[in-house]
């Protein structure tokens, strides 16, 4: 029989039991305390002019039925399932002073004199300032820690991963709001930026170790090709990057030695061959597509990773389609002439048809770019003989459709992906495009010939009202995309 305690041993351990048990409860309370922190969302300061702009666009234009998700299965290159229902192809165009541009014209050596609008002339910078927000939902954003060049100056503040706010905000400053605190961030360093992207070069450039990426196309996707490599070159030291052309400037190669990744354009603008195949000289008139010919080009397409396609203005002659039948190199050539919805069935039937033989499916992921709109009639309800040029906001009309926008092709393209054994993801960038009459590269580009008087008199006249000035409307194409590679299951 074991002793009895005396009143003090007693004391002494009641009072031990409730101290062990206080500091169990106040370690439980810090647990409770700390994952609500960490699950929560730090509020921004309102900073910068971010002012809404046109409501959302009453037509939809997306072709593609949604395919039935496979429970845990993600394709290739997919991080995680995201907001369900959200089409990021729907929304308005909102004004943000704060993260546009993504980068300076004269920060990106690859951009082609034709894109290059600032350093051609253009007074104004307001065409890099918007920023696309689509209805009832956001592009999803990702951190990156990175040491950038701090160009905005911009104030820290706490930001959860979940945050709906601006790109990115600077370490080692003061807060910009009260509440906020450095203690929010790890470090100190002053340039340390937090990235919270929709664009994540850093992710982007690991997906892409020991990769390769292609756009395959016209200019317009070689505007877009070159505004990946802008989004991304600047986080490549100089050494560890290089840009080659070969097969006669029909395929360029922006090479990033560090990933043994390369990103790629390949001249095809009709994507099946023709007549218009030299990536320098092809300004003719009589276009001749030829039939079931995917593979001329295709050959050069196996073994990427990621495929960007587009073709559309080519199509686009006001006449029907001239279609060979045989070979270029026939002596007697059978040609037969289509309109140009049927050509362009055809070449959609062609290039789906090579995609299901020659990819893998579960390596390769495919994407097709909609037709880019043109602004060179005023049909917005612009005076006689407007068009692009002089042109510095977007069209506050959401039901604007330029008629140069065919929707017999979005047809098209809806029918024949719909049909599809090989799963295309399409970046319907049309109507969001459409409303970008400011954005264009219009009389500020190199002109490959001498103005005349009468051009020069009236500027009107030689506006480009087809291309896109870089930085510009084509890097939110690519945040798209972005968006679309990593979270397939979007709209």
């Amino acid at each position: 029989m074991k002793p009895a305690l005396s009143s003090s041993t007693s004391s002494s351990s009641g009072i031990l039991r409730r101290s062990r048990l206080s500091t169990y409860l106040y370690t439980l309370l810090a647990f409770i305390v700390f994952v609500a922190v960490i699950h929560g969302e730090y509020s921004i300061a309102n900073f910068g002019r971010v002012d809404p702009i046109i409501p959302s666009p009453v037509i939809s234009t997306t072709p593609v039925k949604k395919r039935e998700k496979v429970v845990g299965q993600l394709p290739s290159f997919a991080v995680e399932e995201s907001e369900e229902g959200c089409d990021i192809f729907s929304g308005k165009w909102v004004k943000d002073e704060l993260t546009r541009p993504h980068y300076d014209e004269s920060e990106c050596p690859y951009i082609q004199p034709q894109l290059t609008c600032r350093a051609h002339g253009r007074p104004d910078t307001e065409y890099q300032k918007w920023r696309w927000q689509p209805h009832g939902c956001d592009i999803p954003r990702v951190r990156d820690y990175t040491h950038v060049p701090n160009r905005m100056g911009l104030m820290a503040i706490g930001i959860s991963k979940s945050c709906r706010c601006g790109v990115g905000v600077e370490l080692g400053t003061r807060a910009s709001n009260a509440s906020m605190s450095r203690d929010m961030f790890h470090g100190s360093d002053p340039g340390l930026i937090l990235m919270i992207n929709r664009f994540n070069a850093t992710l982007m450039l690991e997906s892409l170790r020991g990769k390769r990426m292609m756009f395959v196309g016209d200019s317009l996707n070689r505007g877009q090709y070159v505004s990946m490599v802008c989004l991304l070159h600047r986080f490549i030291p100089e050494d560890k990057k290089s840009m080659e052309t070969y097969n006669n400037d029909a395929l360029t190669v922006f090479r990033v030695k560090d990933y043994n990744a390369t990103i790629e354009f390949y001249w095809a603008p009709f994507l099946l061959e023709s007549n218009s195949d030299n990536a320098v000289v092809h300004r003719i008139s009589d276009r001749i597509v030829r039939k079931g010919s995917m593979n001329k080009h295709g050959r050069h397409w196996k073994g990427v990773d990621i495929l960007v396609f587009n073709t559309y203005l080519w199509w686009v002659t006001g006449q029907d389609m001239k279609i060979l039948k045989g070979s270029f190199k026939d002596v007697e050539k059978e040609i037969m002439q289509m309109s140009t919805e049927d050509a362009y069935r055809m070449a959609m039937k062609s290039l789906l048809r090579w995609v299901t033989r020659n990819l893998d499916r579960e390596r390769t992921r495919v994407f097709f770019t909609s037709m880019s709109p043109t602004h060179s009639k005023g049909d917005w309800g612009g005076e006689a003989g407007e068009n692009c040029y002089n042109q510095t906001t977007p069209i506050a009309d959401s039901n604007y459709w330029g008629s140069d926008s065919r929707k017999s092709i979005m047809k098209v393209i809806g029918e024949e992906f719909s049909k599809s054994e090989f799963p295309i993801t399409f970046l319907n960038i049309t109507q969001l495009s459409s409303y970008r009459k400011d954005a264009h590269t219009s009389i500020y580009k190199k002109q490959w010939n001498p103005l005349t008087t009468e051009q020069l008199a009236n500027p009107a006249s030689y506006a480009d009202c087809i291309h896109w000035c870089l930085p510009g409307l084509q890097d939110t194409w690519n945040e798209l995309l972005f968006a679309k590679l990593f979270h397939p299951d979007l709209i």
